[in-house]
């Protein structure tokens, strides 16, 4: 704490048994230490409470960033849910499984033979349909034949 050396406390002995004198310097040796004690009592205890406090706001802290970090990754796992069911029900709207037939896109067979034909079911498909290079657009025939 304080950098004395024995020679300091030599120097203070003598001067406080010059003034004090022999027979109240004891006592007064005495009230001394009894003083710092207190002092380092008061310092220790001051120091263990703040680390104490210290503590149990890095622990608080500690405990909300857990709280915190459960319900994102619950949420995390809800989104995962239900990004997996928005994938599996467009999977199923746009390639139906031949064993769940629509009733609108497939009709019975017909005995007739002037029975409307069969309806395909509908299929997005990635490209645009082809144009041949031979065929003329509707617009433009309609435009050629009027010049």
């Amino acid at each position: 704490m304080f950098d004395i050396g024995f020679a300091e406390l030599l120097l203070i002995a003598i001067i406080g048994l010059i003034i004090l004198g022999p027979e109240r310097l004891p006592h007064a040796i005495r009230t001394v230490t009894l003083w710092v004690g207190r002092i380092r009592r008061g310092f220790t205890a001051m120091k263990s409470e703040i680390e104490r406090e210290i503590g149990a706001d890095e622990i608080k802290r500690q405990l909300h960033n857990e709280r915190i970090m459960d319900e994102l990754k619950q949420a995390q796992r809800s989104l995962q849910e239900n990004v997996e069911d928005v994938k599996h029900g467009l999977d199923n709207s746009i390639h139906p499984t031949l064993s769940e037939p629509s009733s609108s896109s497939v009709q019975p067979a017909a005995t007739d033979s002037k029975a409307p034909p069969t309806i395909k079911p509908y299929t997005v498909s990635q490209s645009a349909p082809e144009t041949g290079k031979n065929e003329v657009p509707a617009e433009k025939s309609a435009h050629q034949s009027d010049s």
